[in-house]
């Protein structure tokens, strides 16, 4: 549209942006040309896991808790912390590993169901069927 001379308040129309952006994209394109325009990669600090060591935390993660010596198979921050170190030499913060977890691996948080491991069902439904109609207070 630039080259075909149209104005910035139609090429704002025909985009949907307001016209100092065209302005803005037009002074780009005069300097540089259409490949000045293109979208450049996100900037910021790269992370701390490549994607090699991001595989090979989530194999080790997928052994399970008790597999790296934690006593109950229940992963927390800390636990993944301490694998991530183990496997990839690298020291993560709580929030980073956090973020590995939702963010790289695509994980979501999984709360255990509370339930004594001593739990007995059948002796649970035979207290209900026989001592509480007992011990209840009225008809």
């Amino acid at each position: 549209m630039f080259e075909d001379g149209v104005s910035n308040a139609e090429i704002a129309r025909a985009v949907g942006v307001c016209a100092e952006s065209v302005r803005r994209w037009r002074r780009v394109w005069e300097q540089g040309g259409a490949s000045a325009l293109r979208r450049r990669a996100a900037t910021g600090r790269p992370p701390k896991l490549d994607d090699t060591q991001v595989g090979m935390v989530r194999a080790a993660l997928e052994q399970g808790a008790q597999a790296h010596g934690f006593e109950a198979d229940l992963w927390t921050l800390e636990r993944v912390g301490a694998v991530v170190t183990r496997t990839a030499g690298v020291v993560l913060s709580r929030a980073s590993v956090w973020r590995l977890l939702t963010g790289r691996l695509g994980w979501s948080l999984q709360r255990p169901e509370r339930r004594a491991v001593e739990r007995d069902e059948s002796e649970i439904a035979r207290w209900i069927a026989h001592e509480w109609p007992r011990i209840k207070k009225g008809p």
